[in-house]
């Protein structure tokens, strides 16, 4: 299609840059969430409710058949995708952007492709190239550069930080793990619904209603909560599906690393949290290794929803 100037218009690279980019914006409204005295795992809590609920009436109007579970052994999938990667990965990144920045949380998170390729190497021998090789260096000296191990600060070294960053991007890694089984069977959207409908329904015994029930009356709460669920989680991956279905999935992926930049923006400029030019040279290397990894690997059936 083309616009009336005549320049060519690529929707499937439009949905997909929009869908990472809405990705790039869950850092906001997981500080907005922490000012009204929520925890990270409280979070985790109101992402994976509010997404649940507006992917199943999503699916519910556009695809009902999507939510038919073909065995009730299938649940070990969603298991591993809800409980052992959404909620871990979650509660990992949340708290990162608790103890440090949104900038070097996000940049950390984005170390899942390494995990990936090392996941895929020892579960499905999948071939470890001289290229996955070297991704995995430059996401390794990036990574380096962004906790401050390069140039070597003990002052800015937060372990804690640092561990949960890369417990995001391992937990992260292990959706891609758990879904590479349940797409024998279901549709990426139908394991996106099926993972939240767990994690949801795995986290309601764990929420403080007594201490905190009487902040989701409070309508600012709800909006966060809800934009949480459906900006960066649900709408965010929708339109990034219906990108993706158009167009190759290596090329997808590296489209979606604007999301890294979004949220690097966001935490800069609207939370003023610093950023230095040494972690800036170590993201870019995170960022191109993922881009190197996709751009010499063959077409996948779907990337990662953040």
């Amino acid at each position: 299609m083309n616009c009336k100037g005549g320049l060519p218009i690529n929707k499937p690279f439009i949905y997909i840059i929009s869908g990472a980019a809405l990705w790039g914006t869950l850092g906001w409204y997981v500080k907005h969430l922490y000012a009204y005295g929520f925890t990270p795992m409280e979070v985790v809590t109101l992402r994976a409710w509010s997404t649940a609920i507006l992917m199943v009436a999503f699916v519910l109007m556009t695809s009902p058949k999507t939510l038919k579970l073909h065995q009730f052994s299938d649940l070990k999938y969603f298991i591993g995708t809800g409980i052992v990667s959404i909620i871990f990965f979650n509660y990992c990144l949340f708290t990162a952007i608790d103890l440090s920045t949104i900038p070097v949380a996000t940049a950390l998170l984005y170390t899942a492709p390494a995990f990936v390729t090392l996941f895929s190497f020892f579960l499905f021998k999948e071939p470890l190239t001289r290229i996955k090789v070297l991704a995995l260096l430059i996401t390794l000296i990036g990574t380096a550069f962004v906790v401050g191990l390069i140039p070597f600060n003990l002052e800015s070294i937060q372990i804690g930080s640092i561990l949960f960053g890369l417990g995001s991007g391992i937990g992260y890694a292990l959706y891609s793990i758990f879904s590479k089984f349940a797409l024998t069977k279901y549709s990426s959207l139908g394991i996106t619904t099926f993972t939240f409908i767990v994690a949801s329904i795995s986290l309601l015994p764990f929420f403080p209603y007594e201490e905190k029930f009487h902040l989701l009356l409070d309508p600012m709460v709800l909006f966060y909560a809800f934009g949480l669920g459906f900006l960066p989680t649900a709408f965010a991956y929708i339109i990034y599906t219906i990108g993706l279905n158009q167009t190759e999935a290596s090329k997808a992926s590296i489209l979606t690393t604007i999301e890294p930049v979004v949220a690097t923006l966001i935490g800069i400029f609207i939370f003023q949290e610093t950023f230095t030019f040494i972690q800036m040279i170590g993201m870019a290397c995170i960022i191109g290794a993922v881009i190197l990894i996709q751009a010499y690997s063959t077409p996948k059936p779907q990337k990662l929803a953040n």
